[in-house]
């Protein structure tokens, strides 16, 4: 009996996907739920599983194909596969333990494609990912490092896509095309720019009594919930409770309406090989420290697996962006359009403060408030910054709510 493999069902935001790289070949054998291609999309990167085992007959979209949903991609017959009287005299173990070795081990689907394409051995790459994966960025530096020698002129040729090299007065250059969610990620940020008055908004926070609470209670606290206390759990908590006074900060314009979100669905932007992505604490407001921790924990796993769904990145009413893990100071964020405004978290630094007419070091951060304009008024912006500073500065305000 033969089942065709099908684009499976996407959200309404997403029209299409790219096909990135098929994982078998036709007369393959593939089990159940094992996952035979992977399809990019311009927010994640979709697996597509075997619906039953069996014997992988025909594809019939190649790599490189935009598809569709419902779109027919392959033909699998179902049943065990019947190996012929060529392979049957080489033992299964000797043959899979070849296959296994010949294949690059912990690829991403962006950094597999280009490794098959230009024929590049996955070996020879150091992975800069999450238990050694190997990133399409680690694969851009390797082929960057390569030398590159000047080819003769009658056999010259273009590298393969997609990837083009061009060497122009004995200096190398490499065209790469954009991913789709790096081509999705420009887009927004150039329609956020067109489609909203963004102004930014700064302060600065002493953050010694949220030191002081890690420092002191780090330890018990991994030990209880079997995850570590950082400071996004205090930032979530204290905008969520700066949310709840300024409510127009939470709330998004449509057409001519302004919808006030009596709900708290917060982003936490996660950086990627692919680029920047955010997904979304839902209902925010309703989750202890612990419970914040582990979601982000769990988050960043699986952006950075390639493993994260569309529906958990889709939506939010206020993004929060931590900068300051890169080591910037200051910078001015851009909104996560529809929303209206997005909280920027930088590097924490000691720096000479008065306290009590004294001068100490303190461990301050600066804060920088996106917001439209349109919306929220200046005054409403600086408050909301006020009232996050005063809550991490006095952080039982958070169990206290005021």
């Amino acid at each position: 009996m033969t089942i065709e493999v099908r684009v499976p069902q996407l959200p309404e935001s997403v029209s299409d996907a790219t096909l990135v790289n098929w994982h078998k070949r036709p007369g393959d054998a593939v089990k159940r739920d094992e996952n035979l291609v992977d399809l990019e999309t311009d927010k994640v990167v979709l697996e597509v599983p075997a619906p039953t085992a069996g014997v992988l007959r025909e594809i019939r979209v190649d790599n490189g194909t935009t598809v569709t949903s419902g779109q027919v991609l392959a033909i699998l017959e179902e049943g065990a596969a019947q190996p012929s009287a060529a392979t049957s005299a080489k033992p299964e173990p000797v043959a899979r333990k070849e296959r296994e070795e010949a294949a690059p081990a912990k690829l991403a689907p962006a950094a597999r494609r280009i490794v098959e394409e230009q024929k590049i051995d996955a070996a020879a790459i150091s992975g800069s990912g999450r238990d050694g994966r190997i990133t399409k960025t680690d694969v851009v530096n390797h082929l960057a490092a390569r030398p590159v020698a000047t080819p003769e002129p009658k056999k010259a040729a273009p590298a393969a896509h997609p990837l083009k090299a061009a060497v122009r007065g004995g200096r190398a250059e490499q065209r790469v095309p954009m991913t789709r969610l790096r081509a999705r990620i420009a887009e927004r940020m150039v329609q956020a720019q067109a489609t909203q008055a963004m102004l930014t908004s700064f302060n600065e926070v002493d953050l010694k009594a949220v030191v002081d609470l890690r420092t002191r209670y780090k330890d018990k606290f991994e030990k209880e919930h079997g995850v570590k206390l950082g400071f996004m759990s205090f930032f979530v908590k204290a905008s969520i409770e700066a949310l709840r006074r300024f409510p127009t900060v939470n709330a998004s314009i449509e057409a001519t309406d302004i919808v006030y979100h009596e709900y708290y669905d917060i982003g936490v932007a996660v950086s990627t090989d692919r680029g920047l992505i955010v997904p979304v604490l839902r209902d925010a407001d309703a989750l202890g420290f612990a419970d914040i921790e582990k979601s982000i924990a769990s988050f960043a796993a699986k952006a950075r697996d390639g493993s994260i769904t569309i529906e958990e990145i889709t939506g939010g009413t206020f993004t929060i962006t931590n900068g300051g893990v890169f080591g910037s100071l200051m910078s001015t964020p851009i909104i996560n359009t529809p929303q209206s405004a997005i909280l920027g978290m930088h590097k924490i630094q000691e720096r000479p403060v008065v306290v009590d007419g004294a001068v100490v070091a303190r461990p301050m951060m600066y804060l920088a408030l996106t917001y439209d304009h349109r919306i929220i008024d200046g005054r409403e912006a600086v408050l909301f910054l006020v009232a996050v500073k005063e809550a991490l500065e006095d952080p039982a305000r958070l169990l206290l709510q005021l």
